[in-house]
């Protein structure tokens, strides 16, 4: 488990450009200690010592500000930055090389049993304020727009943004956005609406430009013919 601890501080110590050393991560990244947190309660959870292990992560919760439940399942090189308010549910899964912002809930949409939190993939960055909300899967290399409320299964290499979410496809196109910790140059679903609204608006303002200058007979027959055909 310790081994485990100082692969965690150097891929964070690598991947933070804030960060100037190792020890830095050890001693004053609140993220990095609930993920060591965790990794004690989660030992103590599989040994069916449930007490001891919420104990441990409500301790965690009232040190960093980040509640995670111990039975939650985190891989290697989680990276969660700042961490104020972040949630992860009982039955969520956490990839490889994983980065999540602050105010983040990995969590459930109700009270059913049995799996009911999001499997994340490895390589996902998930943006402030991000909610992924459910049992599906987020797929690898994929980003979480800032905000966005994320309700269905998320293919790989895909960015999701908008409420719902809505995906924004980047093909075969590998990324790894984790790494890249970038959670500005994603698109707006919102702004690629408007432009197409502009567009189709100065489309329609030529269109009924050219009808205006067509002679008045011409333009008679064009618009019966749009009756017609309408």
């Amino acid at each position: 488990m310790f081994k485990q601890f100082m692969e965690d501080a150097k891929s964070i110590a690598q991947r933070d450009p804030a960060a100037t050393s190792v020890l830095e991560v050890i001693f004053l990244y609140s993220g990095f200690h609930a993920v060591c947190f965790h990794r004690v309660a989660h030992w103590f959870y599989n040994k069916n010592m449930c007490l001891i292990a919420r104990f441990i992560s409500q301790l965690s919760r009232f040190l960093t500000g980040i509640e995670i439940h111990p039975g939650a399942k985190i891989g290697k090189g989680l990276f969660i930055d700042h961490g104020m308010g972040v949630v992860i549910g009982e039955t969520a899964e956490v990839g490889d090389n994983c980065t999540i912002y602050h105010n983040v809930t990995l969590g459930g949409t109700g009270k059913d049993k049995g799996k009911r939190h999001p499997t994340i993939g490895n390589n996902v960055l998930i943006s402030t304020g991000a909610k992924v909300l459910g049992p599906f899967k987020v797929g690898d290399n994929s980003r979480i727009g800032a905000n966005a409320v994320v309700l269905s299964e998320v293919e790989p290499n895909t960015t999701v943004v908008g409420v719902p979410g809505r995906a924004v496809k980047r093909g075969d196109q590998k990324i790894v956005p984790s790494i890249e910790l970038d959670q500005i140059h994603i698109p707006d679903p919102v702004a690629l609406e408007l432009c197409k609204i502009k567009q189709r608006l100065e489309s329609l303002e030529k269109e009924l430009s050219q009808k205006q200058h067509e002679p008045e007979g011409t333009k008679e027959k064009s618009v019966s013919q749009e009756i017609y055909e309408g």
